[in-house]
């Protein structure tokens, strides 16, 4: 029945749903309540890329065909057993000194944030008051490159970044593009982390010019790949790991084994439609979580 509310126990903490039959993703019939089940299923390896950092959302309170919001600032109403970290935000263009982030670091709250339709969970490259322990490459292929042209990219990537000793893991962005994340010691500021991306980004453009593009201009962009080196500012954000995405029908920002992006790259695996959960799902049955570091994590060359 619409409007109706539902107070469930999770993990000790009370948490109340609302309106779990509502579809927020039309084109495939899928609910509220499909999402918050997702969510639920996926957090033992979703929450650990989640755990210690300020999380921005992207709601859906309509669905993927109604309008959407990008929220930092913690809802009203937050319940008091969610964690909230208070930081600065320098620059803001809302004049804001502070924003109060919500932080998933357990299930009640992913829970509670899947209620609020927040689809999108995009996180920084940083956990709370450390430098980067993450850098990220994104891969957007401008058409008529797509999925494949972003596989080779990334071994290219895969390859020189070995050279360094840092090591990637690739992920699909669950919509047409491709993202490396690449642990990092946690001991280098943003500027390092973006300057040493940039560069390898420039490297790859000079070696294979016909192939990569590491300038932001849409003008260089068709047929390539673009190196998005940028996504390692201090103010970016990137997709989760797992987190759902608002397409027509859900997908996943899902992690990819090297021989998927090896067979991709030579065009045997032509992957046109992105995971959605129920695929992601049983890929975790069956590899666990493909972005588990290892607890490796070099300084980079500066």
């Amino acid at each position: 029945m619409a409007g109706e509310r539902l107070r469930v126990d999770v993990q000790g903490r009370a948490v109340e749903l609302s309106n779990l039959d509502k579809v927020l993703y039309p084109a495939a019939g899928f609910t509220k309540g499909e999402v918050i089940d997702y969510y639920t299923r996926i957090a033992p390896v979703l929450l650990p890329h989640l755990a210690d950092r300020a999380l921005t959302r992207i709601r859906y309170p309509d669905g993927v065909d109604g309008g959407s919001f990008f929220e930092k600032n913690k809802p009203a109403a937050t319940p008091d057993w969610v964690r909230v970290a208070t930081l600065p935000v320098p620059g803001s263009s809302k004049g804001r000194e502070t924003i109060d982030y919500v932080v998933a670091d357990d299930l009640p709250t992913l829970v509670w944030l899947a209620n609020l339709a927040a689809l999108e969970l995009h996180t920084p490259q940083w956990r709370i008051g450390t430098h980067p322990d993450l850098m990220v490459v994104d891969l957007d292929p401008g058409a008529p490159a797509a999925l494949r042209q972003c596989c080779q990219v990334a071994l290219l990537l895969r390859d020189r970044l070995a050279v360094d000793g840092v090591e990637a893991h690739p992920k699909t962005s669950g919509k047409k593009g491709m993202q490396l994340s690449c642990p990092v010691a946690g001991t280098q500021s943003a500027e390092v982390v973006s300057g040493y991306a940039k560069r390898i980004a420039q490297e790859l453009e000079q070696r294979h010019p016909r192939l990569v593009v590491s300038k932001m201009a849409k003008n260089l962009r068709p047929g390539k790949v673009f190196i998005d080196w940028s996504q390692n500012s201090a103010a970016k954000t990137t997709v989760a790991p797992y987190s759902l995405r608002a397409a027509p029908t859900p997908t996943v920002s899902a992690p990819l084994t090297w021989e998927e992006v090896e067979a991709g790259a030579a065009g045997e695996r032509p992957a046109t439609t992105p995971y959605g959960p129920t695929e992601v799902l049983d890929r975790v049955e069956t590899y666990g979580d493909l972005m588990s570091d290892g607890g490796v994590r070099p300084a980079l060359p500066e």
